[in-house]
C-alpha cells in the first residue's frame, strides 16, 4: 500500500485516504485550440515504467489536489508537492536523480 503525505494539511495516510487523479503537469487547452491540441491532451498521456508524476487528491481530509512523484516499478513515493506548482521540487528530482542517474519525464530531470 502507498502512503502518501499531502503537502497541504501536513496529514500522511495510506492510499484509501486519497484519489488518484492521472498525469500531473498537464497543459490544458481550452477555447480556440486546435482539434490537434485538444486530442494529445484527452489521449496522449505518458504512462512510463519508473517515476512517474501524478495528481492526487485528499478526498478524506483536507480534500485538496496536490502531485506526488512515485516510482510505478518499486512503488517508491519520491515526495509530494502542492498542485499549483509548474514543475517537481529541486528536492524531489535530486531524489530521483540520485535512484535514477539519467532520469527524465517530460521536460524536467
Amino acid at each position: 500500500m502507498l502512503i502518501l503525505t499531502c503537502p497541504c494539511c501536513g496529514v500522511t495516510g495510506e492510499e484509501t485516504e486519497f484519489h488518484g487523479g492521472g498525469e500531473a503537469h498537464l497543459k490544458r487547452f481550452g477555447p480556440g485550440s486546435s482539434e490537434g491540441e485538444f486530442h494529445d491532451y484527452l489521449f496522449s498521456k505518458v504512462n512510463p515504467k519508473g517515476v512517474h508524476l501524478e495528481r492526487w487528491r485528499h478526498n478524506n481530509g483536507c480534500g485538496k489536489w496536490f502531485h506526488a512523484a512515485r516510482d510505478t516499478v518499486t512503488m517508491e513515493i519520491y515526495g509530494t508537492y502542492p498542485a499549483q506548482t509548474t514543475e517537481p521540487p529541486q528536492d524531489i528530482r535530486d531524489a530521483i536523480t540520485a535512484k535514477r542517474p539519467g532520469w527524465s519525464w517530460r521536460e524536467f530531470a
